[in-house]
């Protein structure tokens, strides 16, 4: 009696967390702006990130200094962030670091060091360090005359029948604001003209990821009509050639780009773009760059992208219900499912232990 009860109330809880499980995934299906997910405020990302800093070991901030002071160019952006963190946690470097950190700025600070670099630079974006880029070459880069310097080489390598990099030129299209009239209107189109023209920047020194790169030349492919483009004589003719769905994720990434470089600084912005391979991530790094400002940089460096990026949202009530229904599930039909092959054993015993009494 009390097992059919058992089986009875575990049944009726199997079912109930399926409803509850289908109804919550519903839900999420059909609203699309129903998220598992939301945003996380601005204070919920730094404690959250501080309880991180708080269990690292004592070693993690010195040993990502002294990797960095390994580079060659060094890169002076994520060596000071991780220097103020350290005075930040209270945590005094042992002295033969500090040693070597004030030796390795006193060589990179040099006059003929930073002269050479710089000239290397405004020749070959590859060749730029972080800490000069700006002073260097971002002054035609971040311009529109960058952006149609970047058009001008692609009709060159057209008419010449060489190979056109239709990535930058893409970009460059971005930067001067001919998707204003197909993917973007008001401030959004501006922020995003801006970003487009540090993602060129960024593209030319190295800094995107494999897949970033990988959708920037779906955006190329396909959001352009190169034909069209190619008899462009006007912006006008310009916009026209563009698909505006295919350039969605880009103006959605510049624009986040914008936001990171408005919240930080420009070299900061060029700096975390590594960590960016798709519009959501943007969009994650935006909102930790709102909420951290140049704090954000060592952080990113001591913790990872992973952690990073996960400190920006929070499951919603949704989420909760979903999970809460999907454990119950699995529960009951756990429990059914013992319960079930317990019976079959005893079963099987009893018919066991019957046939052997029977025996002679």
């Amino acid at each position: 009696m009390i097992g059919r009860w058992l089986r009875r109330g575990l049944t009726l809880a199997l079912v109930v967390s399926l409803a509850l499980t289908l109804y919550a995934g519903a839900r999420i299906w059909a609203d699309p702006a129903l998220s598992p997910y939301r945003d996380a405020a601005a204070r919920e990302i730094e404690a959250t990130l501080d309880r991180h800093l708080a269990d690292l070991a004592p070693t993690a901030i010195p040993d990502r200094i002294a990797a960095r002071l390994a580079e060659d160019p060094r890169n002076w952006i994520a060596l000071d962030a991780l220097d103020a963190l350290a005075q930040e946690r209270g945590q005094t470097l042992p002295p033969d670091l500090r040693a070597a950190f004030d030796a390795a700025r006193a060589e990179d600070a040099g006059f003929f060091a930073n002269a050479a670099n710089c000239a290397a630079c405004a020749y070959d974006p590859a060749a730029c360090a972080l800490s000069n880029v700006f002073l260097c070459h971002a002054p035609i880069a971040l311009t529109p005359i960058g952006d149609m310097a970047a058009i001008t080489r692609g009709a060159i390598a057209y008419m010449a029948g060489e190979a056109v990099d239709r990535i930058d030129v893409t970009l460059a299209i971005v930067g001067l604001g001919a998707t204003v009239t197909v993917v973007a209107s008001g401030g959004t189109s501006l922020v995003a003209k801006a970003g487009a023209s540090g993602l060129k920047l960024a593209r030319n020194m190295g800094r995107l990821s494999p897949r970033l790169n990988a959708t920037l030349a779906r955006a190329a492919t396909d959001g352009v009509d190169w034909m069209a483009l190619r008899r462009a004589g006007s912006m006008d003719d310009i916009a026209a050639s563009l698909r505006a769905d295919a350039f969605a994720p880009v103006v959605s990434i510049a624009a986040d780009l914008e936001r990171v470089r408005a919240a930080t600084d420009t070299t900061t912005a060029l700096h975390l773009l590594p960590l960016v391979d798709d519009a959501t991530d943007a969009t994650r790094l935006a909102r930790a760059a709102e909420a951290l400002g140049p704090r954000i940089t060592a952080r990113a460096e001591v913790l990872g992208k992973s952690r990073l990026l996960r400190a920006t949202v929070r499951l919603t009530d949704t989420a909760f219900a979903l999970i809460g229904g999907l454990m119950g599930l699995i529960l009951s039909a756990g429990v059914l499912i013992a319960n079930a092959l317990q019976t079959r054993l005893y079963a099987a015993l009893r018919r066991a232990a019957i046939r052997a009494a029977a025996d002679p």
